[in-house]
């Protein structure tokens, strides 16, 4: 044969070996993003920020992933969006606020959905909030999820992943409203 297929096959198991590592990346950052949130809803900030410390050593290894394919790959966009939400839902907690997108050097889309999937959990902490009758605390965080909202609709995000994550949210402040709803009327 007059072609040599060797540098084609290090080349090709070269990527295959770079894929499967972002792999196992990605789900070290997605088990850390749960973990950091799952303290959170515990109250245990001690072990959130202890994840969280974790956490922002693993997304460094992201950087190392340079080839467009893996860049553009799931595992690694799941795995950006997970951290986005972690540290966002941390800073909510924490500060009231979420962390700004040019504090982070992420893409926009990526920091986008995991602002979307954010609101999940800002519904979470409403329940339990209002479990605890801190009736005060769910009308901040449905206002909260309304000011995103109310953000989000001003892009033009066509029918794509952002799109049907944000009309989630309508579904997220839907959930919020009711629950306002009815701890205002048990109020009277």
């Amino acid at each position: 044969m007059t072609f040599d297929f060797n540098k084609l096959k290090k080349d090709f198991e070269s990527f295959e070996e770079q894929r499967e590592e972002l792999i196992r990346t990605s789900r070290d950052i997605i088990r850390l993003s749960k973990k950091t949130i799952y303290s959170v809803h515990r109250a245990d900030m001690k072990e959130a920020d202890k994840s969280l410390k974790e956490l922002k050593q693993k997304i460094g290894e992201l950087e190392k992933f340079k080839e467009p394919k893996l860049v553009a790959s799931a595992s690694y966009k799941i795995a950006l969006q997970e951290y986005i939400e972690a540290l966002c839902y941390l800073e909510y907690v924490k500060n009231g606020k979420i962390v700004p997108y040019n504090e982070l050097g992420v893409d926009h889309e990526n920091y986008l959905l995991g602002i979307c999937d954010l609101t999940g959990e800002l519904v979470r902490k409403a329940l339990s909030a209002g479990i605890d009758g801190k009736f005060s605390e769910v009308k901040d965080i449905r206002n909260f999820v309304n000011e995103i909202y109310d953000e989000l609709i001003n892009f033009d995000f066509r029918n794509s992943e952002l799109r049907r994550k944000v009309d989630s949210i309508r579904w997220d402040l839907k959930k919020l409203d009711e629950m306002v709803l009815q701890m205002t009327l048990k109020e009277k």
